[in-house]
């Protein structure tokens, strides 16, 4: 229901209408209860507020929105699914905003089997293109836990990264174009889904990656693959993590780069899940200082033949080194999941971490990225440094491609206030910095990490960053407050 607006300084009394005007009073939600679910994010964190938020259902309207709000000098907050972790789809309560939900952008719009690409609104949700890609037997790659109601817009904002980035690389490089709406209104076309375009600036690798501070992407092309005919999952027990990354390299080198997930699972994050949910237990006896979820698969007929016992070529060959790292003692033991219900189980432990540490009680969550070769230093230099300042620590990460969710956390509520929390994200930041990683890695900057880009990103970086922002924006309609700090 649509109920009047309090007039806000600066905004036009008719502002309102024009957003009905162009996508019909239904879709301008001015109630404070219709809008609540838009203001707040998923951590409930963030919180904020908004004249309207106003659901578009095609590009047009879009542009005709983005004109509308610049000449009345609203800002524009787009969002998608809300599941962000960041605040970057958060509206700042001083700010006259309305939010852009992409939600009724939900179309596919085109499929093209020759190229193996598809074209899919922003508003899609990632699960749901999923389904519609393998539906034509191919895979679109990218996955999360959030893959059920986060959207493939949201997803370019971030550039999200995921479990297969190890194979298949962030959103970034699954993308071949995009369309986009720009601070000006006009429209920028970019679908082609051409591989090889050298005709300029890569508009669309700007856009990715600049959670709507640039322009509103509305809709992108895809690349496709074939989809595997047959997976090995495992869960394992390693000696170490070094040891964790000469068994990724191993398997890699046996296999022709066909690991498609490498997930650590350290036994403290183990007991934080099997304590949130108790039907999730550990598939191994015992504790597992490092462990592993691996995933492996393969797109090629020969891998996918059995022999006289019912194993695959793939599942045999991996076997076979996995046996030879546990003689080396790299692996301590191995758990391999022998049906897709097997498969499913480890993977819902996986996907039920973040669940279990904001369960566990009182946190704060890096997400970050270090070179394969640092990360044992890391872990083992925070983990110390975090124990004297009376933190516990719950640490999971996408270990192929180098990026953990590092959470300092206390079960004790009470006894979290006490503790010294910017000292040690000071501690970690140093640390972080000396080891050449970096303090976002996939959840982006949005208005979590201001403070962090003004204090690490170097300064010719900021710098060019701002001119690019100053220059497509110069009103500074788009997401303001986020990503880019001291533009305002």
């Amino acid at each position: 229901m649509r109920q009047a607006v309090k007039p806000v300084e600066g905004v036009s009394a008719d502002f309102v209408d024009g957003l009905c005007g162009i996508v019909g009073p239904e879709h301008v939600l001015t109630d404070a209860a219709a809008m609540a679910g838009y203001l707040t994010d998923w951590t409930r964190q963030f919180s904020g507020g908004a004249i309207a938020v106003v659901r578009p259902s095609a590009t047009e309207q879009v542009s005709r929105i983005v004109r509308l709000c610049g000449s009345a000098g609203v800002r524009i907050v787009p969002q998608g699914g809300n599941t962000g972790l960041a605040g970057g789809g958060i509206p700042s309560r001083d700010v006259p905003s309305i939010i852009l939900s992409l939600k009724r952008m939900n179309a596919i719009r085109h499929f093209d089997e020759a190229g193996r690409t598809v074209v899919a609104d922003a508003g899609v949700v990632l699960e749901a293109l999923q389904t519609y890609v393998e539906a034509r037997d191919l895979l679109f790659p990218l996955t999360f836990g959030a893959k059920g109601s986060c959207s493939i817009g949201g997803n370019l904002a971030t550039n999200a990264g995921g479990s297969n980035v190890v194979r298949y690389g962030n959103t970034r490089e699954l993308c071949l174009g995009v369309e986009a709406v720009l601070p000006d209104g006009s429209v920028f076309n970019g679908l082609t889904g051409l591989r090889k375009d050298n005709t300029g600036y890569d508009l669309k690798d700007l856009l990715i990656g600049s959670e709507g501070t640039l322009g509103i992407i509305t809709a992108a092309v895809f690349k496709l693959f074939p989809k595997p005919l047959t997976r090995v999952t495992a869960f394992l027990s390693m000696a170490s993590v070094e040891a964790a990354i000469r068994t990724l390299n191993r398997i890699q080198d046996r296999t022709g780069q066909s690991v498609e997930a490498f997930e650590y699972i350290p036994q403290p994050v183990l007991s934080a899940v099997e304590k949130a949910f108790p039907d999730l237990k550990s598939p191994l006896e015992g504790p597992v200082e490092t462990g592993v979820l691996l995933e492996v698969g393969s797109s090629r007929v020969s891998d996918a033949r059995t022999d006289d016992a019912g194993s695959t070529y793939l599942a045999t060959e991996l076997l076979a080194v996995l046996e030879e790292l546990m003689e080396t003692g790299d692996i301590v033991d191995a758990a391999i999941a022998t049906s897709e219900q097997q498969r499913l189980v480890l993977w819902r432990m996986r996907e039920s971490v973040l669940e279990a540490i904001m369960e566990y009680g009182a946190s704060y969550h890096f997400d970050i990225s270090l070179p394969l070769a640092n990360i044992s230093w890391f872990l083992q230099e925070m983990d110390a440094m975090a124990a004297e300042l009376g933190f516990e620590t719950l640490t999971i990460g996408h270990l192929g491609d180098g990026n953990l969710h590092y959470a300092l956390v206390c079960a004790d509520q009470d006894r979290w206030q006490t503790l010294p929390l910017d000292q040690a994200k000071t501690k970690a930041f140093e640390l972080l910095t000396r080891l050449n990683g970096s303090f976002s890695a996939e959840h982006g900057i949005g208005q979590s990490k201001l403070d962090v880009m003004r204090m690490l990103k170097e300064p010719a970086q900021l710098d060019a960053m701002r001119a690019i922002k100053r220059a497509l924006d110069p009103e500074g309609i788009m997401n303001p407050g986020r990503l880019v700090p001291g533009v305002e």
